[in-house]
């Protein structure tokens, strides 16, 4: 049902992305997933480089934020096998790449918030943390990590 809701938004739930280094996607404590921080990538190409503010406009960063989202939500079901099993969206930290005197971070990180309203209604409703940073890997232009809760 949730990959049917995304699916009817227009948007496509991705293949698992492959670590950039030694750790994994995505790890399962009891009811809850957490998430390594995934990058705005497609099969493996990254789709949104550079510094918000500078060579990124907040608006290519709202949509940074939602393919990395759709990312998270790509390796939370790769642990946990189905996306219905969410319970609920706990906690949302989104890393934007700023350029200096970029303070728009909580608007580009809406990106990330407002498709998790749009699919999980009220379950997506989370704490979040817009964290302007001078570097990311591969120069992405933002990062984002989460937490769910299982059924």
């Amino acid at each position: 049902m949730i990959e049917a809701k995304i699916k009817e938004l227009g948007y496509i739930l991705p293949e698992p992305a492959k670590p950039l280094a030694a750790y994994i996607p995505a790890i399962k404590i009891d009811k809850m997933i957490y998430t390594a921080g995934q990058l705005p990538s497609v099969n493996g190409q990254l789709k949104y480089k550079g510094k918000v503010g500078y060579n990124v406009s907040e608006e290519e960063g709202q949509k940074a934020a939602e393919l990395s989202v759709l990312n998270c939500l790509s390796v939370i079901k790769s642990v946990c096998g189905d996306l219905d099993q969410i319970e609920q969206v706990i906690k949302v930290t989104v890393f934007v790449n700023s350029s200096d005197g970029f303070t728009n971070q909580p608007k580009v990180a809406n990106g990330a918030s407002e498709l998790l309203l749009k699919i999980f209604g009220n379950a997506g409703k989370h704490v979040r943390s817009a964290v302007g940073v001078n570097e990311l890997p591969i120069d992405a232009a933002l990062e984002i990590e989460m937490v769910v809760k299982l059924k």
